[in-house]
């Protein structure tokens, strides 16, 4: 059974506004799956969807069997490239979708087989919009892990990739950019005269735990929020306020005096926060890298006998595979991994009984369906009284969200 979200959907959106231009939407080959199911949304949709005006010019393509435009970057045997559009976009207002970490992906260099980098697909996003040359009405990027996003300030005499990179989409005639959980949403004060998103994932997290854990109590008595680090802290506040829980925080102690990997090692995590004894815990983090941080925080959780383990975070990248996550959840030191499908996950992570996947194709297509018609995001933005409603109902009665 569907749960009501408190969401204009798209079938029962009120039109008040005629499109920007004709929605056409590019899918690089990183996303493509998440984009077939955003262009079957928005399909369903606008063909439900009723208007007096639907006949007229400026409506013109508003109905399509798919609104995906057709695209390819194939590569020479040297490893160099192009982009190429197989159809028009003159006029279209058109969103660029892509994942600068799907590592899935392979091409050939003088007969070796090489996996792309996010700075690969970073080059072919910039390919597609010099194919694009400037004859859509309006170009938006939709880039759910911001590429660099990690290069986002100078500690010494570094680059700033990140600023560098929304620098050069701007330059390149990118109306908007559109992310999911920037690492440091500050990073936006690189382009203050274009639009920069930056979308929060948090009702998805709390209906997909409640849709899969029947026997949770919503309370500060019996559920804590929890920040891996001083930098989520934010993300966790806001979370604890919406759902009226306690909230913690471990910092982490590293050792400036080395560097391992790229970054100091950590030599302890300190907490701070009420007692978690009893408690279900929800980590709440932007990413899971290689996953050691999250481990360790879920491993002191235990020792302070936490009850259940949730590790929650926008972007499951698992850089060192899945067995350590296998051996944590053996050891009863994690419950549940909860990740979106908003960048490449491993096939043999959805085999995982601690695996809870969220959906965020119709999310996104709502967003892209709502800035065609080039009307506010803002209720989209704001989940307060959606994840309100949703834990009051799930309080009443836990099968209604399809558990």
């Amino acid at each position: 059974m569907e749960v009501n979200e408190n969401m204009n959907t798209g079938e029962s959106k009120v039109i008040e506004t005629i499109p920007v231009g004709r929605l056409g939407i590019i899918c690089l080959k990183s996303s493509e799956a998440l984009g077939k199911k955003i262009d079957d949304y928005i399909v369903q949709w606008r063909e439900k969807r009723e208007h007096e005006h639907k006949s007229t010019l400026a409506w013109d393509g508003y109905q399509r069997d798919t609104f995906l435009l057709q695209c390819e970057t194939p590569r020479f045997g040297s490893g160099e490239g192009k982009g190429l559009i197989k159809s028009s976009v003159r006029g279209d207002d058109v969103y660029i979708l892509l994942d600068v970490l799907n590592h899935s992906l392979t091409y050939s260099l003088r007969g070796e087989t090489n996996h792309m980098s996010p700075d690969d697909h970073f080059q072919d996003l910039k390919r597609i919009i010099a194919a694009i040359g400037g004859k859509a009405r309006r170009v938006t990027v939709i880039m759910p892990f911001l590429y660099e996003s990690r290069q986002h300030r100078r500690t010494g005499r570094e680059s700033l990739d990140c600023a560098l990179g929304l620098h050069e989409l701007i330059n390149m005639g990118v109306d908007n950019i559109i992310t999911f959980d920037a690492h440091d949403p500050r990073v936006q004060n690189a382009i203050p005269l274009k639009g920069f998103e930056n979308v929060q994932p948090a009702y998805q997290f709390i209906k997909n735990i409640l849709r899969n854990v029947s026997d949770l109590k919503i309370d500060s008595k019996h559920m804590m929020i929890l920040s891996p680090d001083e930098g989520g802290t934010q993300r966790a506040v806001y979370m604890a306020n919406v759902l009226g829980l306690d909230m913690g925080i471990f910092y982490k102690r590293r050792d400036y005096s080395q560097i391992i990997d790229g970054r100091n090692p950590i030599v302890a995590h300190e907490y701070l926060g009420p007692s978690v004894e009893g408690k279900d815990v929800i980590i709440l983090d932007d990413m899971i890298s290689s996953g050691d941080s999250m481990i360790d925080v879920a491993t002191e959780l235990k020792r302070r006998k936490a009850k259940r383990v949730f590790v929650t975070a926008t972007f499951g990248l698992f850089t060192n595979g899945l067995k350590k996550f296998d051996k944590a959840y053996d050891k009863g030191l994690i419950d549940y991994v909860v990740t979106t499908n908003l960048v490449y996950l491993p096939p043999e992570l959805y085999e995982r009984p601690y695996f809870i996947l969220c959906d965020m194709s119709k999310y996104i297509a709502l967003i892209i369906d709502t800035l065609n018609h080039d009307e506010s995001i803002s209720h989209l933005l704001n989940p307060i009284k959606r994840i309100q409603k949703l834990v009051k109902k799930y309080k009443e009665d836990p099968e209604s969200l399809g558990i």
